[in-house]
Protein backbone atom coordinates (compact mmCIF):
# COMPACT_ATOMS: atom_id res chain seq x y z
CA UNK A 1 0.00 0.00 0.00
CA UNK A 2 1.71 3.12 -0.86
CA UNK A 3 1.32 6.06 1.44
CA UNK A 4 1.33 10.14 0.48
CA UNK A 5 2.69 12.86 2.32
CA UNK A 6 0.51 15.12 2.88
CA UNK A 7 2.31 18.63 1.87
CA UNK A 8 -0.85 21.25 2.49
CA UNK A 9 -0.06 23.43 5.10
CA UNK A 10 -3.56 24.82 5.72
CA UNK A 11 -6.81 22.41 5.33
CA UNK A 12 -9.41 22.11 2.37
CA UNK A 13 -12.96 22.68 2.09
CA UNK A 14 -15.07 20.31 -0.02
CA UNK A 15 -18.15 21.87 -1.75
CA UNK A 16 -19.87 21.95 -5.22
CA UNK A 17 -20.64 25.07 -6.31
CA UNK A 18 -20.62 26.41 -9.65
CA UNK A 19 -17.10 28.23 -10.98
CA UNK A 20 -16.73 30.46 -13.98
CA UNK A 21 -13.50 31.02 -15.40
CA UNK A 22 -11.85 32.66 -18.20
CA UNK A 23 -8.31 33.13 -19.70
CA UNK A 24 -9.11 36.82 -20.20
CA UNK A 25 -12.39 37.70 -18.32
CA UNK A 26 -13.30 40.06 -20.65
CA UNK A 27 -14.22 37.17 -23.38
CA UNK A 28 -17.13 34.20 -23.03
CA UNK A 29 -16.65 32.54 -19.15
CA UNK A 30 -16.66 28.68 -19.00
CA UNK A 31 -18.60 26.93 -16.24
CA UNK A 32 -16.85 24.16 -13.60
CA UNK A 33 -17.45 22.55 -10.93
CA UNK A 34 -15.91 23.69 -7.31
CA UNK A 35 -13.95 20.45 -5.93
CA UNK A 36 -12.59 22.21 -3.03
CA UNK A 37 -10.71 25.40 -1.81
CA UNK A 38 -8.14 27.00 1.08
CA UNK A 39 -7.60 30.85 0.98
CA UNK A 40 -4.31 30.13 -1.31
CA UNK A 41 -6.21 28.24 -4.21
CA UNK A 42 -8.65 25.97 -5.61
CA UNK A 43 -9.25 22.64 -7.80
CA UNK A 44 -12.29 22.28 -9.80
CA UNK A 45 -13.40 19.99 -12.85
CA UNK A 46 -14.51 21.10 -16.32
CA UNK A 47 -15.26 19.80 -19.71
CA UNK A 48 -11.98 18.80 -21.42
CA UNK A 49 -12.58 21.08 -24.93
CA UNK A 50 -13.11 24.00 -22.55
CA UNK A 51 -10.51 23.42 -20.17
CA UNK A 52 -6.86 26.00 -19.38
CA UNK A 53 -4.20 24.80 -20.20
CA UNK A 54 -1.31 24.15 -17.19
CA UNK A 55 0.79 26.73 -16.55
CA UNK A 56 -1.58 29.64 -18.25
CA UNK A 57 -3.39 32.30 -16.02
CA UNK A 58 -6.86 32.50 -15.38
CA UNK A 59 -9.26 34.58 -13.79
CA UNK A 60 -12.16 32.62 -11.56
CA UNK A 61 -15.26 33.84 -10.08
CA UNK A 62 -17.32 31.77 -7.35
CA UNK A 63 -18.54 31.48 -4.03
CA UNK A 64 -17.55 30.42 -0.70
CA UNK A 65 -19.72 29.34 2.08
CA UNK A 66 -18.57 31.50 5.37
CA UNK A 67 -20.10 32.16 9.02
CA UNK A 68 -19.72 36.10 9.81
CA UNK A 69 -19.86 37.58 13.27
CA UNK A 70 -22.99 37.32 14.33
CA UNK A 71 -22.70 33.24 13.29
CA UNK A 72 -24.81 33.37 10.29
CA UNK A 73 -24.51 31.61 7.24
CA UNK A 74 -23.49 33.62 4.46
CA UNK A 75 -21.81 33.27 1.23
CA UNK A 76 -19.03 35.48 -0.38
CA UNK A 77 -17.94 36.00 -3.70
CA UNK A 78 -14.61 36.38 -5.35
CA UNK A 79 -13.32 36.84 -7.98
CA UNK A 80 -9.31 35.49 -8.20
CA UNK A 81 -6.93 35.04 -10.89
CA UNK A 82 -4.16 32.93 -10.71
CA UNK A 83 -1.66 30.20 -12.04
CA UNK A 84 -2.81 27.00 -13.46
CA UNK A 85 -0.94 24.55 -11.82
CA UNK A 86 -1.97 21.16 -12.72
CA UNK A 87 -4.49 19.44 -14.71
CA UNK A 88 -5.48 16.31 -14.12
CA UNK A 89 -7.11 14.06 -16.40
CA UNK A 90 -11.07 12.19 -14.58
CA UNK A 91 -12.33 11.04 -17.85
CA UNK A 92 -12.07 11.40 -21.41
CA UNK A 93 -14.27 14.78 -20.90
CA UNK A 94 -13.64 15.74 -17.59
CA UNK A 95 -10.50 17.60 -16.43
CA UNK A 96 -9.61 18.70 -12.87
CA UNK A 97 -7.46 22.23 -12.90
CA UNK A 98 -5.99 22.92 -9.91
CA UNK A 99 -5.40 27.28 -9.65
CA UNK A 100 -2.88 29.07 -7.28
CA UNK A 101 -4.64 32.49 -6.14
CA UNK A 102 -2.35 35.33 -7.11
CA UNK A 103 -4.64 37.30 -3.70
CA UNK A 104 -5.22 34.56 -1.06
CA UNK A 105 -9.03 34.81 -0.12
CA UNK A 106 -9.57 36.72 3.01
CA UNK A 107 -10.26 34.09 5.37
CA UNK A 108 -9.26 30.37 5.51
CA UNK A 109 -12.45 28.73 3.76
CA UNK A 110 -11.49 24.84 5.41
CA UNK A 111 -10.75 25.83 8.93
CA UNK A 112 -13.19 27.36 10.63
CA UNK A 113 -14.05 27.72 14.20
CA UNK A 114 -15.11 24.68 16.50
CA UNK A 115 -18.78 26.64 17.26
CA UNK A 116 -19.08 27.01 13.70
CA UNK A 117 -19.45 23.39 12.80
CA UNK A 118 -22.27 22.03 13.45
CA UNK A 119 -21.65 18.83 15.81
CA UNK A 120 -24.57 16.43 16.70
CA UNK A 121 -23.39 14.94 20.40
CA UNK A 122 -26.16 11.87 19.58
CA UNK A 123 -25.62 10.00 15.80
CA UNK A 124 -29.07 8.83 14.99
CA UNK A 125 -29.19 5.38 14.81
CA UNK A 126 -32.79 2.68 14.15
CA UNK A 127 -32.39 1.43 18.08
CA UNK A 128 -31.92 5.01 19.31
CA UNK A 129 -35.01 7.06 17.18
CA UNK A 130 -38.26 7.92 19.39
CA UNK A 131 -41.22 6.69 17.22
CA UNK A 132 -44.45 8.33 17.65
CA UNK A 133 -47.03 6.21 20.09
CA UNK A 134 -50.44 7.78 18.67
CA UNK A 135 -51.60 6.90 15.36
CA UNK A 136 -51.12 9.36 12.68
CA UNK A 137 -53.64 9.81 9.42
CA UNK A 138 -50.61 8.48 7.35
CA UNK A 139 -50.06 5.34 9.76
CA UNK A 140 -53.99 4.94 9.53
CA UNK A 141 -53.88 5.58 5.57
CA UNK A 142 -51.31 3.15 5.64
CA UNK A 143 -53.05 0.63 7.90
CA UNK A 144 -56.01 0.63 5.00
CA UNK A 145 -54.58 0.32 2.28
CA UNK A 146 -52.74 -3.27 4.03
CA UNK A 147 -56.27 -4.09 4.93
CA UNK A 148 -55.27 -3.97 9.04
CA UNK A 149 -57.54 -1.89 10.86
CA UNK A 150 -55.23 0.51 12.88
CA UNK A 151 -55.77 0.81 16.99
CA UNK A 152 -58.95 2.56 17.54
CA UNK A 153 -58.92 4.95 20.44
CA UNK A 154 -61.15 5.10 22.65
CA UNK A 155 -64.20 7.52 21.92
CA UNK A 156 -66.14 9.46 23.86
CA UNK A 157 -69.58 9.22 24.25
CA UNK A 158 -71.48 12.03 22.61
CA UNK A 159 -72.37 15.13 24.58
CA UNK A 160 -75.96 15.82 24.76
CA UNK A 161 -76.92 19.66 25.41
Amino acid sequence: MSETNERRKEKRLRYNWPVWYAEDYDDILSQGQMVDISSKGAAFTCYADKCPPAGSQITARFSVPHYDQQDSFDLENFIRSGHVCRVDEVSPYVRCVVIQFGQPLTFKPGEIRDDEAFIADDTIQPDNISLPTTPTAESEALAMAEGTAPAEAPQEAPQEV
